[in-house]
């Protein structure tokens, strides 16, 4: 509840005009107590009324009635002429004219259409929840904000009163809440743009974003750097749309390994298998498959026992107490899984600082973003999985481990490029990844492998440009190697491989990733 502050004798106006009622009442009864006039629409009116205030309806004001079924109710030269009349004489004298009074304080908020359509998404319902009245009077009244006071959010209504009673609204309050307002209907408008469009906002020359707040982080990349989260309207994403179980607030590094190593997961995913990413600093580091929990996360720790530590740990399946006994041996950052036994979480509590996330929702967006000093690159995304390439075999080996051959295509795919990745047995047993040419990050992931990279499968997420790669994996003992093909020399890689008897395959699809 509001303080009730002491009437004084202001002869201005408050149109109050609001879908959510939340606080309405008691800001009303403050402009009351302030000597504001107050004028409403319909809802807004029997609400103010029934709390027993005095309120003047629009269609008083103006002499005209609501018509079309409610659609046309402020739009009137008698309610605009008040909201954006400059204070200046010539104004004024020509508002007197037409009796028209000033209005001094606009409250709205809008139709709920986001909830409306999502609730049902018919054209129909759509189009009756665009609100018209509503913006217009916010964008008058923030037009004018110099002499108009416009208020769009409930959350602002106690400040605002305390101002207005302490007479300590100054200029720079006012276009705060301008600003507020152009911004709330930016948003509107950017929400209807997307249901017209079906999802698809980029098949125009110009859009709007909608993007709301979700919380200011500790920092950046680097602790100078300031930092926050926000959500794109109408995309569900997996991590950010997580339920953090415990630990300390995830930073902006977090989330974006996070998420990476929840896209690689995704990926990977098998019914009859258990997955598991280790990831360090954006890239795979240990990604295994096993029967079980406990084999899977083994297989993904040894691949690279240094690297996962102080790393990010994806799971596809609901982790238990043996999984989490064998995962607080070492320091981890971040856990994500489905979901976790009670037995599992209480093992967890022993590492307060550990950030577990429940993960439940799958990547809905269409379309990848990324900032580049004065613009924006957006490209559809990388869904392009193993069913949908080639699988053309280009030599007379033929590879003995298909499976081996598919995990290994799905983990290049999510290795920063140039990359290289080595699978044996359902795990990774060399990432070479960030290289600047294909030849260094074969040399790194081999070179990890050592002994292990004989019978295993490389695969590259770009062609050879020489046949440098394959008979350098070729004296590793590698027996297959796996690549979109498309060099003007792949006739002699091919032709490499045929004498050192390593099985290729070419699947036409690049997976860059930078």
């Amino acid at each position: 509840m509001l303080t009730t502050m002491t009437r004084t004798p202001v002869a201005k106006t408050a149109l109050l005009s609001v879908y959510d009622k939340t606080g309405i009442v008691d800001f009303a009864k403050q402009l009351d107590a302030l000597g504001y006039s107050l004028i409403s629409t319909g809802g807004t009116h029997k609400t103010l009324t029934e709390a027993g205030l005095t309120v003047r309806q629009v269609s008083e004001v103006t002499g005209s009635p609501e018509i079309l079924g409610g659609r046309v109710k402020t739009l009137h030269p008698i309610i605009h002429g008040g909201i954006l009349a400059k204070r200046n004489d010539e104004q004024l004298a020509e508002l007197a004219t037409h009796n028209i009074a000033t209005i001094d304080v606009v409250v709205v908020n809008l139709y709920p259409f986001r909830d409306a359509v999502a609730e049902s998404p018919e054209l129909a319902n759509a189009l009756e929840n665009i609100d018209i009245g509503g913006p217009t009077m916010l964008r008058a009244a923030a037009k004018n904000f110099p002499s108009v006071l416009v208020v769009s959010k409930p959350e602002d209504y106690a400040d605002v009163a305390i101002k207005l009673g302490a007479d300590a609204v100054d200029d720079a309050f006012r276009r705060q809440l301008a600003v507020k307002a152009f911004a709330h209907v930016a948003a509107y408008d950017a929400a209807i743009t997307r249901y017209l469009s079906e999802g698809d906002i980029w098949q125009g020359d110009e859009v709007g974003l909608e993007v709301h707040k979700i919380q200011t982080l500790r920092y950046g990349e680097n602790p100078h750097q300031q930092a926050s989260l926000w959500r794109l309207s109408g995309e569900r994403g997996p991590v950010v749309d997580a339920e953090i179980l415990q630990g300390k607030a995830m930073s902006f590094n977090n989330y974006q390994d996070a998420d990476a190593a929840w896209a690689l997961l995704s990926d990977i995913t098998t019914a009859n298998k258990t997955s598991v990413v280790a990831l360090k600093h954006g890239n795979p580091c240990g990604v295994a498959q096993a029967g079980t929990l406990v084999d899977a996360y083994k297989k993904a720790h040894d691949a690279d026992p240094l690297s996962i530590f102080g790393g990010i740990v994806a799971v596809d399946q609901v982790i238990d107490a043996d999984l989490a006994q064998v995962m607080t041996q070492i320091f981890l950052e971040i856990v994500l899984a489905p979901g976790y036994e009670d037995g599992a979480l209480e093992v967890f509590t022993a590492k307060k600082n550990l950030r577990l996330l429940k993960v439940m929702q799958n990547d809905t967006s269409t379309h990848n973003l990324r900032m580049i000093s004065g613009g924006l690159l957006v490209q559809d995304r990388d869904t392009h999985t193993f069913a949908d390439a080639k699988q053309n075999v280009v030599t007379t080996q033929q590879p003995q481990n298909w499976d081996d051959v598919e995990f290994a295509w799905h983990v290049v795919k999510h290795a920063k490029s140039n990359a290289i990745v080595l699978v044996k047995d359902g795990v990774t047993v060399g990432i070479g990844s960030g290289q600047v040419s294909r030849i260094g990050a074969a040399q790194q992931a081999l070179a990890q492998a050592s002994d292990k990279a004989k019978g295993a499968v490389l695969a590259s997420d770009a062609f050879f440009p020489f046949d440098d790669v394959v008979r350098e994996a070729a004296s590793y003992g590698v027996q297959t190697v796996i690549s979109p093909g498309g060099s003007v020399r792949d006739d002699e890689v091919i032709s490499a491989c045929n004498e050192l008897g390593v099985a290729m395959v070419f699947t036409g699809v690049r997976h860059f990733r930078h």
